[in-house]
């Protein structure tokens, strides 16, 4: 279930009900980092860094302190779309990365993911409010996942942010600001960020006057994309058919879906509309949220 209250200082913060990891997985608090918090299903995690939280403070608590492997570039994934509603498909890309990551390259280690909502001036239809979509996305991370956070930066902004920029908002908190990750030795060693995106999105890389072709080099040749293949979609013959995309193929990964999910946010939010159901669509705390505040009943 998930609250949400007031705190002394005026700051708004909503309480999710939270899991434990399965002990299947071998996974205990003890090799652990530091910022991975495990919590009893009795227990609530606090949700902050909500939208209308100030001031804005990038997200860094689920932010690993060192590497496994110091040989490997830290690897930041972000994700930018529209998360209206998220769904179970958004984030299980998060879990195809990490094991394309940890299976299949040798040059980067996959510390941490970001869901970055777009700005509510992208005005794309059924785009509910900026607020609305960040929560649910903290909603979803915070009870399912163990390294994936939420940036509202995008969403704060006064204007709607192209992709590019947003990257380099990513560059500046990790790389400026926090000058990279640290290593035993105490050097610091520079985080690889990468834009997550599906193979629809990619194919929008191709639509005229939908990307300028200066944001698509300094995207893919600055930092890289990871994508995510899709039903009906095949990137490869994209990749050789786009001349932006074929010059900079070695910064592009591509992973395969080893099971399929057509699961969209388009389908979710006209199933509510059509009043049927959305459960094991979306993790149940976004349901509720969306239950609560009516969202795309219209």
């Amino acid at each position: 279930m998930s609250t949400s209250e007031s705190s002394p200082d005026g700051t708004n913060v909503t309480h999710v009900l939270s899991h434990t990891v399965p002990s299947t997985l071998g996974v205990t608090t003890e090799n652990l980092p530091d910022s991975y918090i495990v919590t009893t299903l009795t227990a609530t995690t606090t949700v902050t860094n909500l939208p209308n939280t100030h001031p804005y403070a990038f997200p860094v608590h689920r932010l690993p302190t060192r590497l496994k492997d110091e040989s490997k570039t830290p690897l930041v994934l972000v994700a930018c779309g529209s998360f209206s509603p998220v769904t179970y498909l958004h984030l299980r890309m998060f879990e195809m990365v990490m094991d394309y990551y940890t299976e299949h390259n040798r040059e980067y280690e996959l510390v941490a993911g970001y869901f970055s909502p777009v700005n509510d001036c992208y005005q794309k239809q059924g785009l509910a409010a900026a607020h609305h979509r960040v929560t649910m996305c903290q909603l979803a991370t915070e009870t399912t996942s163990s390294w994936v956070m939420v940036d509202p930066w995008e969403s704060l902004q006064p204007n709607y942010q192209r992709t590019a920029v947003v990257l380099d908002h990513f560059h500046e908190e990790l790389n400026v600001a926090r000058g990279g990750m640290t290593l035993s030795d105490g050097s610091k060693k520079p985080y690889k960020i990468m834009l997550l995106a599906g193979g629809d999105l990619i194919e929008s890389f191709g639509e005229l006057n939908v990307w300028a072709a200066e944001d698509l080099h300094h995207i893919l040749g600055q930092y890289g994309c990871t994508i995510i293949e899709r039903t009906g979609t095949d990137v490869y013959d994209f990749l050789l058919s786009h001349d932006i995309l074929y010059e900079h193929r070695n910064h592009v990964h591509v992973v395969k879906q080893l099971i399929y999910n057509d699961i969209s946010s388009t389908k979710v939010r006209l199933f509510i509309k059509r009043r049927m159901s959305i459960k094991y669509l979306l993790p149940d705390p976004v349901i509720r949220y969306i239950e609560e505040q009516k969202l795309y009943q219209t």
